[in-house]
C-alpha cells in the first residue's frame, strides 16, 4: 500500500453481493476508485471477513482490473498531444533536471542531441539534462507529424532550441508518448542535429584543430 497510497485513492464499491456464515461473511462485486489526479479505475473485488478476537478482520481480498479497463483507450486529440510538448519544454524553463525527467515514463528511452550515451533510467536522464539546461534552452516545434494510437501518441517533426547566449539550433525530434498510471509521459525520446548542422559542426572542430 506504500506507492498505492501516494495516489490518494478514495473507494467506492459499486454494486456487490454479500454472502454471510457462521462468523464469517463475504462480499464481491465491482469498485472504483478516484485518484488525487482525477483519474478513476474500476475493479472487481471480493472480500471474506471473519471474526477473529472480538473484531472482524479481512482473511482475504482479491482485486483486478475490469478486463475492459485494462485495454480502454485514453482519448487525446493532436492539439493535446502537441501541448506535451509544451508542458516538457515548460519543465526545461525550471532549470531543474529532476522536472524534465519527471516528464519521462519510468522506463523511458532517451536518445539525447548531444550525448553519445543512450538514457535508459531516470537518474541518467535528469544526468543529461544538468550540462543541457546550463544553456537556458527554449524549445519551439517548427514542423511536425502526430499519429495517435491507443494509449500512445508519437510526434515526430523538426525542433528549434535558443540558448541564452542568442545561438540556435534546429534538430530532428520524435516524442513517443504513453498513457500510464492517469497520464501521459515520454516513452521515447530521440533527437538529431540537422545533418547540415552537424556537417558544419565538424567542419568547425577540424577547422580548430588545425590551428
Amino acid at each position: 500500500f506504500v506507492h498505492f497510497l501516494e495516489k490518494k485513492p478514495d473507494g467506492k464499491i459499486l454494486e456487490g453481493e454479500i454472502y454471510v456464515g457462521n462468523n464469517w461473511a463475504q462480499d464481491a462485486g465491482i469498485y472504483e476508485f478516484t485518484f488525487e489526479d482525477g483519474s478513476k479505475v474500476k475493479a472487481r473485488y471480493s472480500f471474506v471477513y471473519v471474526y477473529e478476537d472480538g473484531q472482524w478482520m479481512i482473511s482475504h481480498h482479491h482485486s483486478s482490473l475490469m478486463p475492459e479497463e485494462v485495454v480502454r483507450p485514453q482519448a487525446i486529440t493532436k492539439d493535446e498531444v502537441r501541448n506535451l510538448f509544451g508542458l516538457w519544454n515548460d519543465a526545461l524553463a525550471t532549470g531543474d533536471p529532476r522536472q524534465v525527467a519527471a516528464r519521462y515514463a519510468d522506463d523511458a528511452v532517451l536518445l539525447p542531441t548531444l550525448s553519445d550515451r543512450a538514457r535508459y533510467t531516470p537518474d541518467g536522464i535528469a544526468d543529461y539534462f544538468v550540462h543541457f539546461l546550463e544553456k537556458k534552452p527554449v524549445g519551439k516545434i517548427l514542423e511536425g507529424n502526430i499519429k495517435i494510437g491507443p494509449n500512445w501518441a508519437q510526434d515526430a517533426g523538426i525542433y528549434e532550441f535558443t540558448f541564452q547566449d542568442g545561438s540556435a539550433v534546429q534538430g530532428r525530434y520524435s516524442f513517443v508518448y504513453s498513457y500510464e498510471k492517469g497520464e501521459w509521459k515520454i516513452s521515447n525520446h530521440h533527437s538529431s542535429i540537422m545533418p547540415e548542422g552537424a556537417v558544419a559542426a565538424m567542419k568547425k572542430v577540424a577547422a580548430m584543430e588545425n590551428m
